[in-house]
């Protein structure tokens, strides 16, 4: 059963089905009193079905889910037969202005969901937008990258307790699912509590719209209307799948320069070597090592650590699947979006060979 809130009139204007439009959606004022808004394009399938909103830049630094948006808005690689598509490529514009992931005031957007209409600016923000869109749709899509100095392989993280969203997030056909409900006050989890079954996708860097990332956004974005009928076709299954809620950071233990020898999307066996730690003049002080089997989720893109600093993210998955991804990935053509992905990360780090 979908959502049907006003369905014709969004934000002040009526959008018929088998019609679009670019809006706009008056979210604060500014410090000269002027509006604050952000773009939004709204589209419409000529039959009935969902509402679907697909979100970018809640951290207003994290510009690749904005790419892709773009891509999609200009390049109309589908058409909608079905339901309303809401497409925001900038949901933090107070941040994205500032190339910043948090707004003025230092806070957190994607902590601060579902808002106060009386709270701080970054409260009312969240309330702002959660009302005007969030609580209008059935699915929502919200993408986002690494934090600053990092990289993620793609994956999407979802709550997997709920079949309609464990559908959704795995019709998105991403290889890495991690399970989780989400932190409190971000848009995914106020979002599923509202009844808008919401996941995201982690890819990238922060400040950079990467081709392979826009390309691997994009394609998961439509394997979901697929899933939901609402785009004709059916969604594209990944060469292998891994579903975990196990993840661990792997940090150094000593201050120095690192040598990767890892790449994000790279399958590690317990032991590999995933750095080594050196001196400024290039002599090795310890090689850090992957603590378990896993898949390399993200890592830094800075080689110089302090002690204790976040090296490399891990997932680790159930007994017995680490073999299966190994062949799978085996067969696969270099010119696959998975083995483009890890190449085109990889160019973010030096990778050398650790035996070198």
């Amino acid at each position: 059963m979908t959502k049907d809130v006003e369905s014709d009139n969004w934000f002040g204007t009526v959008v018929a089905p088998g019609e679009s439009a670019s809006l706009s959606v008056i979210i604060s004022e500014g410090y000269s009193g002027a509006d604050v808004s952000i773009p939004v394009e709204v589209w419409r399938g000529a039959e009935p079905g969902p509402t679907v909103a697909v979100t970018a830049a809640v951290h207003g630094d994290e510009i690749n889910g904005t790419g892709a948006i773009r891509n999609i808005i200009r390049e109309r690689p589908f058409h909608l037969t079905a339901g309303t598509l809401v497409l925001v490529p900038v949901v933090n514009m107070l941040g994205f202005e500032r190339h910043s992931r948090y707004l003025p005031d230092r806070r957190d957007l994607n902590r601060s969901f579902p808002g106060s209409k009386q709270g701080s600016l970054a409260s009312r923000l969240a309330r702002a937008f959660f009302d005007q869109v969030t609580r209008r749709c059935d699915f929502g899509i919200d993408l986002h990258t690494a934090a600053l100095r990092r990289t993620n392989f793609p994956n999407v993280r979802a709550d997997m307790s709920d079949p309609r969203l464990a559908a959704f997030a795995r019709a998105f056909g991403a290889e890495l699912i991690v399970d989780g409900k989400g932190p409190k006050g971000s848009l995914r989890l106020a979002g599923c509590k509202a009844g808008c079954a919401t996941l995201i996708l982690e890819a990238g860097e922060v400040w950079k719209v990467e081709p392979s990332v826009v390309e691997y956004a994009q394609r998961g974005i439509v394997n979901c209307l697929r899933h939901l009928k609402m785009v004709s076709g059916k969604p594209e299954a990944p060469a292998y799948r891994m579903e975990t809620n196990a993840t661990k950071w792997v940090r150094a233990t000593q201050g120095g320069f690192l040598e990767f020898h890892v790449s994000p999307g790279e399958v590690v066996q317990e032991g590999d070597p995933i750095a080594t730690n050196t001196t400024l003049l290039g002599d090795e002080q310890n090689i850090i090592t992957a603590p378990r089997s896993g898949v390399i989720l993200g890592m830094t893109t800075l080689p110089s650590v302090a002690p204790g600093d976040p090296v490399c993210h891990i997932a680790y998955p159930r007994v017995g699947v680490l073999p299966k991804i190994k062949r799978a990935v085996r067969k696969l053509d270099d010119d696959s979006l998975h083995e483009r992905m890890k190449d085109d990360l990889a160019r973010n780090v030096m990778v050398t060979d650790a035996e070198a």
